[in-house]
This record gives C-alpha cells, sequence and structure tokens, in this order.
C-alpha cells in the first residue's frame, strides 16, 4: 500500500502500483499508529485523522493479511489471550456494563439497518442472493431444525437479543420460551414485540444474567452471547445448563469463534465491544467436558457472517445521515471501520462461526442422519 504523509509525500515500494493507501494528517498521527498501531489507528481513522484510499475493506484486508506474515503481528497461541487487552472481564457487574456500552444505545439506531425482525446475529444465506430478511429467517429455522422443536417444549434461551428467535420459536414451532437477557432496551422491545404478536402467553423475557436461570427446561439455546461470557465464566455457563437441561434434552450454542487463541484488539475492546472474546473450539470445550456433553454436530458459517456483514455495513451507509444526527461523524467512522473489520476478518478466517449442537451422552434420541435440517417445516 502508499501511505502519504502531511506534507504531501508519497512513500511506496520501488515500482509498486497499490489500489490502497493511507492519509497521515499530522505527525503525531504518525508517532501513535508508530506506538501502538491496534489501538491508535482506529482511534485516528475516527478522528479524521487518518484517512484511507481504495476502500476501507479493501485497505483492511491488504493490512491484516500483512500482519499475518509478520512476526510481531502473527496470531499465535496465547494462553491468556482473553484477558489481554480488556478494559472489564464479565462479572456479574462487568456483563452488565460491558452490555451496557454496546447493546443499550438506542433501539432506534439498531432498528435503522437491521432486518425487520431485529437479529444482530450471523444470517444463513441458502441463496446468495437472498435478502437479509430471508436469511435471518432461514437461520432461524437452522437452529429450530437443528434442535429439532416439536410443539409444547419447553425452551431456555441465554441471551436472546430483541427477542426475535424466541418469537420464531414459540410462533412457528408451538415451544414455550424463557428468555434471559441483561440489556434493558433489548428486553423491552422484545416484551412489546411479543405483546403485540399475541405471544405472552409462550413467552417470558427475563432481564437477568445467564447466571440466574432457573428450572428444567428440554431444549438449551444460546445465539451470540459466548463471545460475551469469556473463558473464565465458561464452566459457570456450562454449570447452569447441566443444572437446567432435561435428561433427553439437546442444546445449541451459536458464537463467533476463532482458530487459535490469540487476543482481541484494544481498540475494538475500548470502542465497541468490551468483554468480548471469539473462542476456539478448545475453550468451547471447557462447557461440555465437566458434564460430559456429547457434541453431535458443528458447523462453521463464517462466509454467512461475511455476507451478513455486508449487508449491515449497505445499510448503515444508507441511513448515514439519520445515524450523524443520533450521534457524530466520530461515531460513524467507529462503526463503519467495526462493520468493515468484520467482512474482512470473516472472508480471511481469522474470524469463524461455530454453530454446536450437544446433548448428555446417554441421549440416544438423536437422528441418523441429517434429513431432519432439509425436510418440509410442519406448522405448528
Amino acid at each position: 500500500m502508499r501511505v502519504i504523509l502531511w506534507d504531501g509525500k508519497e512513500i511506496t515500494l520501488p515500482g509498486a502500483n497499490p489500489a490502497v493507501g493511507m492519509v497521515i494528517r499530522d505527525r503525531a498521527a504518525l508517532w501513535r499508529l508508530l506506538i501502538n498501531p491496534l489501538l491508535y489507528f482506529g482511534d485516528d481513522y475516527c478522528a479524521g485523522r487518518i484517512e484511507i484510499e481504495g476502500g476501507l475493506a479493501p485497505f483492511l484486508e491488504t493490512v491484516y493479511l500483512s500482519m499475518a506474515q509478520t512476526p510481531k503481528f502473527r496470531r499465535n497461541p496465547d494462553p491468556i489471550a482473553y484477558r489481554r487487552n480488556q478494559p472489564h472481564l464479565n462479572s456479574l457487574s462487568g456483563s452488565r456494563r460491558n452490555i451496557h456500552h454496546h447493546y443499550d444505545i438506542g433501539n432506534a439506531f439498531y432498528q435503522l439497518w437491521l432486518d425487520k425482525e431485529m437479529v444482530y446475529t450471523c444470517g444463513y444465506f441458502p441463496e446468495a442472493a437472498a435478502s437479509l430478511e430471508d436469511a435471518q429467517i432461514a437461520k432461524m429455522d437452522l437452529v429450530c431444525r437443528k434442535l429439532r422443536l416439536r410443539a409444547g417444549q419447553t425452551v431456555v434461551e441465554a441471551g436472546c437479543g430483541w427477542g426475535a428467535l424466541a418469537r420464531h420459536m414459540a410462533g412457528r414451532y408451538g415451544v414455550k420460551v424463557r428468555a434471559y437477557n441483561i440489556s434493558h432496551e433489548q428486553i423491552s422491545y422484545a416484551r412489546e414485540r411479543a405483546k403485540a404478536e399475541g405471544l405472552e402467553g409462550q413467552i417470558e423475557y427475563i432481564e437477568d444474567d445467564y447466571r440466574n436461570i432457573t428450572g428444567t427446561y428440554d431444549v438449551f439455546v444460546s445465539v451470540g452471547m459466548l463471545e460475551h461470557v469469556g473463558p473464565d465464566h465458561y464452566w459457570e455457563l456450562g454449570r447452569v445448563i447441566d443444572r437446567c437441561l432435561a435428561k433427553d434434552g439437546i442444546g445449541l450454542i451459536h458464537t463467533i469463534g476463532q482458530n487459535s487463541a490469540t487476543p482481541m484488539s484494544p481498540w475494538f475492546l475500548k470502542r465497541i465491544f468490551p468483554g468480548s472474546y471469539p473462542p476456539t473450539l478448545r475453550e468451547m470445550m471447557t462447557l461440555f467436558e465437566p458434564s460430559e456433553f456429547t457434541v453431535l454436530d458443528v458447523e462453521n458459517l463464517r462466509l454467512h457472517y461475511a455476507k451478513t456483514c455486508e449487508h449491515w455495513l449497505a445499510r448503515f451507509e444508507h441511513h448515514q445521515d439519520q445515524v450523524r444526527e443520533m450521534f457524530d461523524e466520530c461515531f460513524i467512522r467507529a462503526w463503519r471501520l467495526y462493520l468493515s473489520g468484520c467482512i474482512v476478518n470473516f472472508n480471511i478466517g481469522a474470524l469463524q462461526l461455530f454453530q454446536v449442537v450437544f446433548s448428555r451422552p446417554t441421549n440416544n434420541l438423536v437422528p441418523l442422519t441429517r434429513s431432519h435440517l432439509t425436510a418440509p417445516i410442519v406448522e405448528s
């Protein structure tokens, strides 16, 4: 890539004709990049002290692929990766602080660029041309099929977002759902939607931490929450699942992941998702092994998440004037960087999207084939 300094000087390898470039507006921004690029690039890009030429996603892909070949930045396994760069870890109080930072900034903001069901997790694209709305419905159906939901079952959901999956499970599959979440904004919205759709009798949205789940259920499901738990607390979540899952119960965890335990960037943790961490499959086994849960199925949907983020970014950019009225230009640039970075990291394989289905080892009521994932859906 090329670098253009504040005085107009351009730095490029001899004979190169790079497609992307970085304009550094002042000397201090250059020094900050040299001191801590993983923190200060994001801050100075958001402040307008750094500009990008050739597109933000292509620029980030160039940088990330180069970093992967640089010893200083290579993704080597780190036994305490989760704790590095964290402003707040995920204790009961820390989790509330972390979730409030990202999710309680106003439902009106998220309504601008999420699908109409307000699903803020990876979609599933049966066809490349599927709309975001269709992809999110397909994802929720995929989850329900993997869990083999049947009318009359009881389901507990840990981390329910704006409540879309609970509404889908109750309305389309006829189950009863208790859904836990510590975001006040999301729970309020979820309750309003359930009431408007006549599902109050089938869904109970509870504003509380997953660690306080009570009761016994046929099904445990968690979509997009494990990223906010942290490996230090996986044993707690595993104990909760062991406590609440029926003898012949089945569970599914859907989470962003990675292949090697490496820390999140300090900028991402400070500005976007404090307390977050995408686990490796090995780290996820801390949930299952102590209670001897059997892993039945693992699927990686990372390219579906890249496509989902492309839809989100396009909608976000389309509504940037409304976003600017709600926040400011720095906020827009931060979220543009966040969403662009997600697209690139999923496309180059730095991030994964794992769906893991599990049950107790004595549960033999499991299908012998995967035909249930493609059989016609029978309305409840």
